[in-house]
């Protein structure tokens, strides 16, 4: 039987949950059909879900469909989410993006579409809800080829795609000019499967998840035109851990795709991840349970045992595969107390488990816990979790927009022993790197114990974590330059209390520069409201290109400052007439501007 893993995305109320369950009711997967409003649904397991109707967290669920096993992974389709939808993209061999009939392509839908083109991953589109007032054919079908694909072939005249066919098959392109009559039935489908598979094309279904209206043709379009999963079992592991789930008991599960090799229990599995540094940091342990109970390549794994892994790892030392893609990183960070911060500060670490971009930090000089979000949603949530599944009451500060600092210059400071309180000798040098932060020796390396060394290595990091100004330190390069102990009376607690004041005082000589991030945005508005979005946008300290006329309707894109886009987004609404159209992705961090 062949495999397949199968990502469900969309914009928020496209109904993807409900075509998710669909899907599982017409694959012999479940009984009956549960239903978003009534919170009974499969893939919605969280009691938070169900209340409110969102999905917060990827699922997975499998049915079959003709010789298909197929892993279905339903995403989240708030914004707020995104990072769940980053980790789901990573172990796909197809996708089903689903839009409105009635609401038409939105900006999340977008945002998604534009990542899955960038990844070549095999897309049908789904245009749900047809059998709602106001849903749209035609028109919708120009917003898609316009906004999401020219490459878009609608299966309700299948024909009509054979000129979009042509042009990416020069041998096709023969055949259509010159030898129309060879293009039956049969070779428009062969070469519409092979452009699909390619991510040349994008075939375009249109149906209802609730009548169930043009499921059948999805399900032939999934198993017709997506690639099954590939890989060799015989070959050297290689896995991602895309999620982690926990049982009411406490226990926890890593449920991963194996792209090569195996898995099964009592395995001794290596896993990998990247530091905030760009250091690989490796570990390893044996495997209790996995289901199902031998998992080959291509398959979902659900793995028991894996006590230090993380969303996001590697499985096996033997991958070679980029880094998935990356949404925007979180650009909110807010302070969260309770009564008892040590429950507190367990919980957020077993939740960062689950989403390691909330980046939970404990503060000791100013006794503070931060998280990193993407919005006021994902913070409610954060908090009905805490409070629900741990008993933990906490408190969450109004969001600030998180900064980086970047050095100005280069800056050096070393103090020698028996000329500070420690018996240690450090000099660090502080500089500009293009690359990620990285840790250089220029100290002869068998100058000093490893511990030592290590405890320099560690506690310059954490400093970085700081920066002069309160955020992260970023490309920036530190490199020891002068070491020195006195055995037996130096202890690594000496070096960790000496770095942090030596590189503090080459930051300082250095110099930092606070950097905010900044988006770029795409926004699609009404001839008329073109002077006042102008203004608007300038007034947010938006930086505009000159505006593209398409006949009734501009195209407008401009670097925004984060901290101001929900403002402006806020202001659309009144000054477009509900006609606006935008969509943003994180840039880059610039110099923050000065206020006043």
């Amino acid at each position: 039987m062949r495999m397949l893993n199968l990502g469900i995305l969309a914009h928020v109320d496209a109904g993807k949950t409900s075509l998710t369950e669909r899907l599982l009711f017409e694959g012999g997967a479940i009984a009956r059909m549960g239903a978003v409003d009534e919170g009974s649904t499969q893939t919605d397991a969280m009691d938070l879900e169900r209340r409110r109707g969102i999905t917060i967290r990827s699922a997975v669920a499998t049915f079959t469909s003709g010789d298909h096993e197929i892993h279905l992974i339903d995403t989240p389709g708030h914004a707020d989410f995104i990072a769940e939808v980053e980790r789901a993209l990573g172990v796909l061999d197809g996708a089903v993006l689903v839009l409105s009939a009635v609401e038409g392509v939105q900006a999340q839908t977008r945002l998604l579409m534009r990542t899955l083109r960038e990844m070549g991953l095999p897309t049908l589109l789904f245009v749900n809800k047809i059998d709602r007032p106001g849903a749209r054919y035609q028109s919708l079908l120009d917003d898609v080829r316009r906004w999401l694909s020219p490459s878009a072939i609608s299966m309700r005249d299948p024909q009509s795609g054979a000129e979009i066919l042509a042009e990416n098959n020069d041998s096709f392109l023969k055949s259509y000019l010159y030898e129309p009559e060879t293009l039956d039935a049969e070779t428009l489908h062969d070469e519409l499967v092979a452009q699909t598979r390619a991510a040349l094309v994008h075939p375009v279904i249109f149906g209802s998840a609730v009548t169930g209206a043009g499921i059948g043709a999805l399900l032939q379009g999934i198993t017709d035109f997506l690639p099954s999963a590939q890989g060799h079992d015989t070959a050297p592991l290689d896995g991602t851990v895309f999620a982690i789930e926990r049982d009411p008991g406490g226990g926890k599960h890593a449920i991963a795709r194996i792209f090569s090799g195996s898995v099964t229990a009592r395995d001794t599995v290596t896993y990998s991840r990247r530091g905030s540094s760009g250091a690989i940091a490796e570990g390893s342990a044996k495997v209790t349970a996995v289901h199902p109970t031998l998992v080959g390549a291509g398959g979902i794994a659900r793995l028991d045992g894996l006590r230090g892994i993380k969303v996001g790892d590697r499985l096996g030392s033997a991958s070679t595969r980029p880094d998935p893609p990356h949404f925007r990183p979180p650009t909110l960070e807010t302070v969260v107390t309770s009564d008892n911060p040590s429950e507190l500060y367990a919980a957020l670490t077993e939740l960062a488990e689950q989403d390691p971009l909330i980046n939970v930090r404990r503060e000791p000089r100013q006794r503070t816990i931060t998280v990193a979000l993407y919005g006021e949603v994902q913070q409610e949530v954060l908090a009905a979790r805490l409070s629900e599944e741990y008993g933990v009451d906490a408190h969450f500060s109004p969001p600030r927009t998180i900064c980086i600092e970047r050095p100005l210059g280069v800056g050096s400071a070393v103090e020698f022993m028996g000329q500070n309180p420690y018996p240690a000798t450090v000099g660090l040098r502080v500089e500009p790197s293009a690359a990620r932060n990285r840790f250089l020796l220029e100290a002869e390396r068998g100058s000093l114990p490893r511990a030592f060394l290590t405890a320099i290595e560690e506690t310059v990091h954490a400093t970085l974590r700081d920066g002069l100004h309160g955020w992260q330190v970023t490309d920036c390069s530190v490199t020891l330059t002068h070491t020195g102990f006195d055995a037996p009376v130096s202890v690594a607690a000496d070096f960790r209390g000496l770095t942090r004041e030596v590189l503090t005082a080459a930051l300082c000589r250095a110099g930092t520069a606070v950097c905010e991030p900044v988006d770029s945005l795409t926004l699609e508005i009404p001839a008329a409201a073109l002077s006042p979005v102008l203004t608007a946008l300038t007034t947010s300290g938006a930086q505009p290109d000159p505006p593209t006329p398409h006949g009734e309707s501009y195209t407008l894109t401009a670097l925004i400052p984060t901290a101001r886009l929900r403002a402006f987004e806020r202001q659309l609404p009144a000054l477009t007439g509900g006609a606006a159209l935008l969509t943003a992705r994180f840039h880059a961090y610039r110099a923050a501007r000065q206020e006043g």
